[in-house]
């Protein structure tokens, strides 16, 4: 099949926006669907520019109700659904000890509940299809916690984790599950840093130099391809080297 059907979450920032121009690229013919459940400037553009081959979704990650709403719409369009990118975050930066009880649920509400509930929205067409593609968006924090992230870094560990169960558990049929797991992206995280901060983030990667989204895209528009059919329950780092 030429045609593929992708979902993209949190794709309003530069990584989602970057995945979906990757999918644009790899053939005329993939139709991707934008979930955003805020705020969506950058993607309705990228879906104004591409109004053939892309579309604008309404989705809460955190609601279960909200996940099956979005499958039904898209299967009510194609019939089918190849690709889900776990793509939404945020993060709530804070010591442990005075982090607050609603940022840790928060954080991990969309980072870690939000991936649950998009792989079991997913599964019964993925399943049905004996074919598809789940990539999930975790983090080098998953890998090298810093302080000050408990939350994030506690959630994206359990979506690695997620990530390894869930792929052995379909391995058979035809679905794959990786996750990548990125270091610091020239993205709004990034943005967000001051000046003391950036030149203290390039001395830990070897390569000197931040990442692109495009680099990360690359690497999750792989992993949903037919090339890497033998490739599951992966965790790729993407970081420029640090070890």
């Amino acid at each position: 099949m030429s045609r593929r059907i992708i979902l993209i979450t949190g794709a309003n920032g530069a990584l989602g926006r970057a995945m979906a121009q990757a999918f644009f690229a790899e053939s005329p013919d993939n139709f991707v669907w934008l979930g955003i459940h805020r705020q969506r400037e950058r993607a309705d553009e990228l879906a104004a520019a591409n109004p053939d081959r892309c579309q604008i979704l309404k989705l809460d990650v955190t609601d279960p109700a909200a996940w099956k709403a979005a499958v039904a719409e898209i299967l009510g369009i194609h019939s089918r659904l190849d690709v889900l990118v776990n793509n939404a975050g945020t993060h709530d930066d804070a010591l442990l000890a005075q982090m607050t009880p609603q940022s840790w649920q928060n954080v991990m509400a969309v980072n870690l509940d939000g991936v649950f509930h998009g792989c079991q929205a997913v599964l019964p067409t993925m399943i049905s299809q004996r074919g598809g593609r789940i990539i999930n968006i975790a983090s080098l924090s998953a890998l090298f916690s810093p302080a000050g992230q408990t939350n994030y870094s506690a959630a994206k560990a359990g979506v690695v984790a997620l990530t390894h169960s869930l792929a052995k558990e379909v391995a058979r049929l035809g679905i794959t599950v990786n996750a990548i797991c990125p270091g610091y992206l020239e993205s709004e995280m990034l943005a967000g840093m001051d000046e003391p901060a950036r030149q203290r983030a390039l001395l830990q990667i070897p390569m000197r130099r931040f990442g692109r989204p495009a680099e990360a895209a690359a690497a999750v528009r792989f992993l949903a391809c037919a090339e890497a059919g033998y490739i599951t329950g992966s965790a790729l780092k993407i970081d420029g080297g640090i070890f």
